[in-house]
């Protein structure tokens, strides 16, 4: 197999002294707001996000007739619902904006246009998904149930509540967590940090009557959230932290015109997981090797991690 290897010194970004285990911020990320996100910054995204989503499940759980009087039945389309699932991308927009203001958030949302990343990975993307779903529905006997959308009317409405709800995560987990997460651990400890935590966030959905996951197996959904975060993390310090990536990977993840496949697909996620670590092993133990900008990177073509005075990166092309 070839591989290609980045050895990427950076310089510092700022003068400004960086806590224990904090990666410095690059310049762009440093001269705009005067309050730049640290990993203390993970406590406030935290509470946000998990306040917001398990108090509107409570609500829903523990007055649910007054609930289904007012906004209709719990479905993915059910206003409350869908703030629920909002939470950690307008944590991780509110916390952007409150650190850089107006100007950072123009340059957070900027990180949408990143669409760089190896061709294998956009193979994965498109074809890799859908394999897995697909091998999971073949072992489980749905790959040859009719298709769940007759017509363009009800498919095209499925398509876009799936690309406009769950990747809406996506401003938080990936926009902010992981850059500040990185910043402390490689790659391969912040992806299962964020990973066991998205699972862990999920959990009022397993009690919720009317939600997709509340027909699932928790144990093999856990474990292959945790699966697809960290192959997700990889992903993502590929294409320069990439929030179009991040989003379409939540989609296709979500997309309603595969089979059902649970837990089978969960089971093989986590074997392509240990795949893929293997095989990246050098890129996802190594501390300084993950993305750690927030705002958009500032030398176009140069991955911001390279920015940073401790980021000796090693990319492997396996």
């Amino acid at each position: 197999m070839n591989k290609v290897h980045h050895l990427l010194q950076g310089k510092p970004g700022s003068s400004q002294e960086a806590g224990p285990g904090d990666v410095r911020e690059s310049h762009n990320q440093n001269h705009i707001g005067e309050n730049p996100m640290k990993m203390k910054t993970l406590f406030p995204f935290l509470l946000l996000s998990f306040g917001l989503t398990w108090g509107i499940a409570a609500i829903l759980i523990f007055f649910y007739d007054q609930v289904v009087a007012i906004f209709g039945e719990i479905s993915m389309s059910n206003p409350l619902y869908i703030l629920a699932v909002y939470a950690p991308g307008i944590a991780g927009v509110f916390l952007v904006w409150r650190h850089y203001g107006l100007e950072g958030l123009g340059s957070f949302f900027k990180r949408l246009t990143l669409w760089r990343a190896p061709v294998k990975w956009w193979l994965f993307l498109i074809l890799g998904i859908p394999a897995v779903v697909y091998t999971g529905a073949a072992i489980k006997g749905t790959i040859g149930d009719p298709f769940s959308f007759t017509t363009w009317s009800a498919l095209l409405p499925a398509l876009a509540l799936a690309l406009f709800l769950g990747p809406i995560e996506e401003f938080g987990w990936r926009g902010v967590a992981l850059p500040l997460l990185q910043r402390r651990f490689a790659p391969i400890w912040a992806g299962l940090i964020i990973g066991i935590t998205i699972a862990a966030w999920h959990i009022p959905a397993f009690l919720l009557s009317g939600s997709p996951m509340s027909n699932w197996s928790f144990i093999p959904y856990f474990g292959g959230v945790v699966a697809v975060y960290v192959i997700l993390t990889l992903f993502f310090n590929v294409s320069r932290g990439s929030l179009l990536i991040a989003y379409l990977y939540h989609f296709q993840l979500m997309n309603p015109m595969f089979p059902d496949a649970q837990p089978y697909d969960n089971i093989i996620w986590m074997a392509v997981a240990v795949i893929v670590v293997v095989l990246n092993r050098r890129t996802m133990f190594h501390k300084g090797a993950g993305i750690t900008d927030v705002l958009m990177p500032e030398e176009e073509g140069v991955p911001a991690v390279a920015r940073h005075p401790q980021a000796a990166v090693e990319i492997s092309e396996a």
